[in-house]
């Protein structure tokens, strides 16, 4: 593991990089899903499944949870993960995954704005202006695409998405702040302990009478269980650990280049992508390189 070293910035972006094509994926993972089982079970699905990982690191973790983590564990398993997972699979049901994908990016926003209102974080003018010209970028980039896409969706669904991403902006301040003394695994494994045995009970009395009918039923089940195994068990380590060893605002960053990884599974899919994508793709991604800036500059704080 020494080869590994978070404390250098290229591991850092490595790291960055392979959540957005990790998260840019789970998009394209949530739509196969609907196409058996609704949107209530494919959160409960992706909560249960990643619980089920989770199992062997929770009984390692477990004596570290201790009255003083208790409450930020809960904030973390319940508005930072369990909560937007149904958000997530309710607003997929109406608008595309790669529109979903690209509204994940407000996450820093309310990143900052969480952080500023009740953590008393301190944040850069640049690192504000790095924000502002990656949602530009998202802004942009979803007018593109929505200017190629022809399906008429019901917008009143992002409404969701937004919803969960103020939940992620709560839950990366909460790690950053309320929980000093706890590893990423630990974070991430004790959060689950929590919400994975409230979703196998709604699991246990769901009615999968329409899914096992459904002719693509094993597809959408793989789909699903590979969602929560990389969306849900290993990204959400991944991410824990880089928020420990970064900033929250550049640790929630990451959700400015996962639309350009939904994107290209969207190609996948047989979605278009041309040349106006990729110039707001690269203004996403430079929208991240000054978010990170620490040098000589002034600061806003709460």
């Amino acid at each position: 593991m020494k080869f590994i070293n978070l404390e250098k910035k290229v591991w850092q972006w490595l790291l960055l990089i392979l959540l957005a094509f990790i998260w840019g994926a789970s998009f394209i993972l949530m739509k196969r899903g609907l196409t058996s089982f609704s949107n209530m079970q494919v959160g409960a699905m992706r909560v249960f499944f990643a619980f089920i990982f989770y199992i062997p690191l929770i009984i390692a973790n477990l004596k570290k949870l201790n009255r003083y983590n208790l409450k930020p564990l809960l904030k973390v398993g319940f508005i930072g993960n369990a909560i937007p997972a149904f958000l997530f699979a309710t607003a997929q049901t109406e608008i595309s995954s790669s529109l979903a994908g690209i509204l994940n990016s407000l996450t820093p926003i309310f990143t900052l704005v969480v952080g500023l209102i009740f953590y008393s974080s301190r944040v850069r003018l640049i690192n504000t202006a790095g924000l502002t010209l990656g949602l530009a970028g998202a802004v942009g980039l979803v007018i593109s695409i929505n200017s190629m896409n022809t399906i008429r969706v019901n917008d009143w669904y992002a409404i969701f998405v937004v919803l969960a991403t103020i939940g992620y902006g709560i839950n990366v301040n909460e790690i950053k702040y309320k929980l000093t003394d706890l590893d990423g695994v630990a974070i991430a494994s004790l959060g689950f302990l929590f919400i994975g045995p409230v979703a196998g009970t709604y699991l246990l009395f769901s009615d999968f009478s329409e899914a096992v009918n459904s002719p693509v039923f094993r597809e959408s089940l793989f789909a699903v269980s590979t969602l929560a195994f990389l969306a849900s068990f290993l990204a959400i380590i991944l991410i824990n650990i880089l928020i420990k060893y970064t900033t929250a605002i550049f640790a929630a960053s990451v959700t400015y280049i996962i639309p350009i990884f939904a994107v290209f599974w969207g190609v996948m899919d047989g979605e278009m992508f041309g040349i106006i994508q990729v110039i707001w793709s690269a203004v996403i991604l430079f929208g991240v390189y000054m978010v990170n800036m620490k040098k000589n500059l002034p600061v806003i704080k709460s």
